[in-house]
């Protein structure tokens, strides 16, 4: 029998542009929809190639309204406008469809689902196979003895059996089951509290809707309260979800036969939507039947899970087919004299491990024009395996280019591999470039920009799928390391990644380039800390071992004492670790009031439930204490000893460059940041690091920075004044807000000012500062409302950024990084308000961390140029640590505060506060 693959190109559509990343044309043309639809409508035809499809249509929503809506002015109501982005690929689309030799059908006054109905219903009585290809669950009241649905984006088909199995009804009763769940995307109500289940069982019992209507009377209980009511309306939910097969089309299924493929319209549009892998096949393969082609091709071995087929995005192998092997002396010195030459080189190195300190070269990829690289096997260990160039030998003869800070090099965060190659002796020299840190500069937190790694960067930006790492190195368990991937597949995927960053630094740079902004930050800022944060991660810092161990033991008691002290403040013994057992304690023995639930529905006894409950009660309060010391324990005073290096004697923390939307930086393994100042415990355990004999520890700490950057983005006078006289900026705003003199300001109207300073620059509302300061809301409204009267520049400037984050999407720092705010035109009020509120803050937080990593470059570059033996250690927002010979000390007391005062010109001055100490807590 023929087949008829009838597509929802409705449901392609929006599925697809939710789905795909943002990828863009060089003119900022979107296209991530176009791409998804056309690879959804070539693997569509893939599967069921082996059938006879000689009759296929796509399918889309007309514009206008519908039949449905003069029935119920409220159908769909609820739907938010269809996305711009959306809306600028819907004609390029059509019209890739059409010449593709897809039917394309757009019916005025019915939806898409009517016109495939009929279709349907139509071809299956002329003896047709008929295939819906959909997302949308409505139309599995089509599905029949020949009428099956597929999903190309989760490969589930649903035949009757199918149907049955997934929503417990046959597809004939799936109108009636629509009608009582209702549906929330079309916005047809259905009977109150009546989900799936319940539907089921009343279908089941009384057979049909029309059953359960007859015997809405007998059906007892809160829903069949509800039924009752929903009696009038139930009728026309079932008309509105009932999908029209009746239609009076132009076309019969007879009349969907194939068509040829419009070669050159198709090269016109894959042209100008750079869609090249696509372009390729147009030009170079005019007569291969597409379907061939359609199953994206996967390194020999790979699971089948790992397969970039799953992702919809086909990869262009083509760009692979230059990729050299490096095994004989002859092809490496051609490519010593290439690199030497090269004006950019691409650079990646394939490793044992994750670790920067263990891991040893396995290959070394290089890359000297997109199209132009090649893999260098220096360590694969397999049986058969070809001989390689000995690797020493081979590191030797790389080094002074390695080391050479005149031949520039371009990687994909290159700080990991210039640890590795420090591992064996190799300085690393000449980065010009990161694509990391490009992507991060251009578009961190930006719509559709999810992720910064080299696989996310092509899809997006190249519309290419890399090789994953899985299917060469497998996953889990049976994972081998990349020493054991045979060289012809390692070759491919390695010289790869350093291809695809030259192509990748094509695409983004010249992005960068055009803002006069983004280029400062990017070329002044994350360029240069980028190597400064790998000199700090090789220097590491030195912990007091036996310190750490006393306090672990001192916290453990103290645990202890706390469990018992719950145990008796609960009444009886309990696990204080688990949360059901606590909320049986609080809320059902205790009688605490609930404060909020859990995503399953039981109540909450999460830390800001405990905090609130413990202005009451004495057991939320011991709880706090402990979860606060255990997690002390569990994160530093346990683990911190075991995590120092037995080759340096130091911990090594770890610093992402490429991860807070806001520039700041990330610390992990371990995370240094988090080390709590404010009790004593973690004080104590900042006490634990410790200065070698003969030097000191050095901490420098911007003071009120957040509020300094607030006076001088607002240019409120009041607030500069105060800065400027270097008053104190609290006790001022409390003279301020509360009328009285600076010399009358009393110790809560200070702390009052304080919480509304920081809150306010947080985007606090009048809600959360009548919660931290336990007030009437009332009177909060009014602390913020004399605030903004004292202070009106405060006020503009927020009104400013709210407004100029709407029109332009992002707000910029006072060097000129872009903070995306994909939120603040959302239509749900929260999201946006959520947004609004990091609008006013994100220039802040954003503008601070570029002046830490200011001051970190200012430092490191006068410790060169004296040289000094000074070393920084750690960056932890606002404070640099720096471990310093006790014969430098005098210098650094002098200079330190000068240099970070004066990396930027604020309308305001910096002001350093400085601490030495033989250990941290002591220096803070």
């Amino acid at each position: 029998m023929p087949t008829l693959l009838l597509v929802d190109g409705s449901s392609y559509l929006y599925r697809a542009f939710h789905a795909m990343p943002d990828l863009r044309t060089t003119r900022s043309e979107p296209t991530g929809a176009l791409h998804g639809v056309l690879n959804m409508l070539r693997r569509l035809e893939s599967d069921y190639q082996g059938s006879d499809v000689a009759y296929k249509a796509c399918v889309f929503d007309a514009k206008g309204k519908t039949f449905r809506d003069d029935w119920y002015p409220q159908y769909k109501a609820n739907r938010p406008p269809m996305p711009d982005d959306m809306v600028r690929q819907i004609e390029p689309l059509h019209a890739a469809i059409a010449a593709l030799g897809w039917p394309l059908l757009t019916v005025d006054g019915v939806e898409a689902d009517d016109v495939i109905g009929t279709l349907a219903q139509q071809a299956a009585a002329q003896g047709f196979d008929v295939v819906v290809s959909t997302g949308d669950k409505d139309l599995a009241q089509l599905v029949g003895p020949h009428v099956q649905l597929v999903n190309t984006m989760t490969n589930e088909v649903l035949d009757e059996a199918g149907v049955l199995a997934k929503f417990g009804v046959p597809a004939e009763r799936i109108v009636d089951y629509l009608a009582l769940v209702g549906d929330a995307v079309d916005n047809v109500p259905g009977v109150d509290k009546v989900g799936a289940k319940t539907a089921v069982k009343w279908l089941d019992q009384y057979a049909s809707l029309d059953g359960i209507i007859a015997a809405a009377a007998d059906i007892g209980g809160v829903v069949g309260q509800n039924l009752r009511r929903a009696l009038d309306f139930l009728p026309l939910a079932r008309r509105l979800v009932t999908v029209r097969c009746d239609l009076d089309l132009p076309l019969a299924p007879a009349d969907l036969g194939p068509r040829p493929p419009d070669r050159e319209r198709l090269a016109e549009l894959f042209a100008h939507y750079e869609m090249r892998s696509w372009l390729r096949e147009v030009q170079e393969a005019p007569a291969r039947a597409t379907a061939n082609d359609a199953r994206p091709k996967v390194a020999p071995g790979a699971p089948v899970e790992s397969a970039p087929a799953q992702t919809g995005l086909l990869p262009d192998d083509a760009h692979r087919a230059a990729y050299e092997t490096i095994l004989d002396r002859e092809a490496f010195e051609r490519w010593l004299q290439k690199i030497d030459a090269s004006l950019l080189t691409a650079l990646d190195t394939e490793t044992t491990s994750l670790d920067p300190f263990a891991a040893r070269i396995v290959g070394l990829s290089l890359a000297v024009a997109p199209g132009e690289a090649a893999y260098l096997p220096l360590a694969h260990s397999y049986p058969g395996g070809p001989e390689q160039l000995p690797c020493d030998e081979v590191l030797a003869r790389l080094k002074p280019w390695l080391e050479s800070p005149r031949h520039a090099k371009i990687g994909q965060n290159l700080k990991y591999d210039q640890h590795i190659l420090a591992n064996h002796g190799i300085a690393l020299a000449g980065v010009a470039h990161d694509t990391l840190l490009q992507s991060y500069v251009l578009e961190s937190g930006k719509d559709g920009a999810r992720g910064h790694d080299l696989g996310r960067l092509a899809t997006r930006h190249l519309g290419l799928a890399t090789i994953p790492y899985e299917a060469l190195c497998g996953k889990g368990a049976k994972q081998i390391s990349f020493a054991q991937v045979a060289i012809e597949q390692a070759a491919e995927y390695a010289a790869e990644d350093a291809d695809l960053c030259l192509r990748l630094h094509d695409r983004l740079y010249p992005q960068i380039t055009a803002d006069a902004g983004l280029t400062r930050v990017y070329a002044t800022i994350e360029i240069p800390v980028r190597d400064i944060l790998f000199r700090m991660e090789r220097t590491g810092v030195l912990i007091d071992a036996q310190l750490l161990a006393r306090q672990s033991n001192e916290i453990g008691k103290r645990l202890l004492e706390l469990e018992a002290q719950a145990h008796a403040a609960a009444g009886q013994p309990f696990n204080v670790n688990s949360p059901k057992q606590l909320a049986e304690i609080l809320f059902d023995k205790l009688r605490m009031p609930v404060k909020k639930k859990t995503p399953s529905g039981t109540p909450s006894t999460d830390e800001e439930v405990l905090s609130e409950l413990a202005l009451d009660y004495p057991l939320p309060k011991i709880l706090l204490e402990s979860r606060q010391l255990a997690k002390l324990k569990g994160t530093y005073t346990d683990k911190l000893p075991k995590m120092v290096n037995p080759q340096t004697g130091r911990v090594h923390t770890s610093y992402a460059q490429a991860v807070a939307v806001t520039g700041r930086l990330a610390s992990s393994d371990p995370n240094l940041q988090n080390i709590p100042v404010r009790t004593p415990e973690g004080r104590r355990i900042r006490a634990a690091f410790i200065a070698p004999e003969g030097s000191s520890i050095v901490s420098a700490d911007y003071s009120q920075v957040e509020l300094r950057i607030m006076a001088h983005l607002s240019e409120d006078p009041r607030l500069l004044e105060a800065f400027a006289q270097g008053e104190d900026v609290h006790r001022a705003t409390a003279a301020e807000i509360f009328g009285v003199g600076l010399g009358d300001v009393g110790p809560d109207q200070r702390r009052v000012a304080k919480v509304i300073n920081f809150g306010l620059i947080y985007g606090m509302s009048a809600f959360g500062l009548a919660r931290q300061l336990d007030l009437e809301r009332s009177a909060a409204q009014a602390y913020i409302e004399r605030y903004f009267a004292r202070y009106p520049g405060v006020a503009s400037y927020m009104e400013r950024t709210r407004e100029m984050a709407r029109t332009q999407g992002y707000v910029d720092t006072v060097f000129g990084r872009r903070l995306w705010l994909p939120e603040i035109r959302s239509s749900q009020a929260a999201r946006r308000q959520g947004a609004e509120r990091a609008a006013i803050n994100a220039p802040m937080q954003g503008s601070a961390a570029d002046l830490i990593k200011s001051a970190m470059i200012a430092v490191q570059g006068w410790l060169d140029a004296e040289p000094l033996q000074t070393r920084l250690l750690m960056q932890v927002h606002d404070e640099l640590v720096l471990e310093v010979p006790d014969d430098e000390l005098p210098r650094l007391r002098a200079e330190l505060p000068r240099l970070m005062s004066e990396v930027a010109n604020l309308r305001v001055p910096l002001l350093v506060d400085l601490g030495v100490g033989a250990n941290w807590d002591e220096a803070h």
